[in-house]
């Protein structure tokens, strides 16, 4: 499958789980937001909203890659520098979140938007393998290894979800991960962890952001590897990363607006993340797939 046709089918599901504007708005993350660092805190301060200043939307390719063209401007990153991305693909794909903005443009809506400038901008001033540590640390509280005994029900249902998805990391990249009921978790081996460690190292810089953005969505590096290894889809990655409160949803009823929106709210987040690793991963050019009037 080219990065191309996931970005079609990823825009599709994103775009698709987009909040409805009558359903109160989380935080925005926008132009000058970016992922949760290791502290906590997000990158850059969330703009607010505001109206849409600009017509056409269009994609250049300059000396340092593509740019995006709001009208006659160059968009620029929250530190000014020029907005350019590597690769035509993922140019596409950003002018079509700026072009699909209406009346007023939706900052925490443009997630690709957002990586790219955090990629660009490097505002926790982190190098590749810092990035590749903080990634590979949270096998040690990774969502699919902590299991409980107690109901018996939830249990099973850990098991029966969980386990395939171990064993395919386990066999995948010879491995041994496994998973535990203790509160310290499993002890994952040292070997494991660099087995990762030199996995992760093989994507570039930009990848690596998009990619620890996606295990902060799913909490898990092992359904974040499995996902971008087109293992699993999407819903089935968010599920999974959601199995203990679906399973309460199921046994005590649904909160339909709070329980929907964070449902489809992950499920964007980690669309998007998701193709933005392939994306920047993309090294041929689109041909003639400009955006026009």
């Amino acid at each position: 499958m080219s990065s191309v046709v996931m970005w079609r089918g990823c825009r599709r599901l994103w775009w698709a789980h987009s909040p409805p504007a009558r359903l109160p708005r989380p935080p925005p993350v926008g132009v000058g937001g970016g992922p949760v660092g290791s502290c906590g805190r997000r990158a850059y301060a969330p703009p607010a909203e505001r109206k849409r200043f600009y017509q056409n939307v269009s994609i250049s390719q300059g000396e340092g890659g593509f740019e995006i063209n709001l009208d006659h401007r160059k968009l620029k990153t929250p530190q000014a520098k020029l907005f350019t991305v590597p690769s035509e693909a993922l140019a596409i794909a950003v002018a079509t979140e700026w072009d699909s903005q209406k009346d007023t443009i939706k900052f925490y809506t443009m997630h690709l938007t957002t990586l790219c400038n955090t990629a660009l901008d490097n505002p926790t001033q982190r190098n590749k393998t810092q990035l590749i540590r903080a990634a590979v640390k949270f096998l040690e509280t990774d969502t699919v290894c902590y299991r409980v005994e107690e109901p018996p029900a939830l249990a099973e249902l850990q098991k029966n979800e969980w386990d395939p998805v171990v064993a395919w990391a386990e066999k995948r990249y010879n491995v041994t991960i496994g998973s535990s009921t203790s509160i310290l978790g499993p002890n994952i081996p040292a070997s494991t962890k660099e087995t990762f460690v030199n996995h992760l190292a093989s994507y570039n810089m930009w990848a690596l952001q998009g990619i620890e953005f996606v295990i902060t969505q799913l909490k898990s590096l092992i359904l974040s590897m499995s996902l971008i290894d087109r293992h699993i889809t999407v819903e089935k990655a968010v599920l999974l990363s959601r199995l203990e409160e679906e399973y309460q949803i199921q046994r005590w009823g649904n909160v339909e607006w709070a329980h929907d929106y964070d449902l489809c709210e992950l499920r964007a987040r980690t669309a998007a993340g998701t193709l933005f690793v392939h994306l920047c991963s993309e090294s041929s050019t689109v041909k003639h797939k400009l955006l026009q009037d």
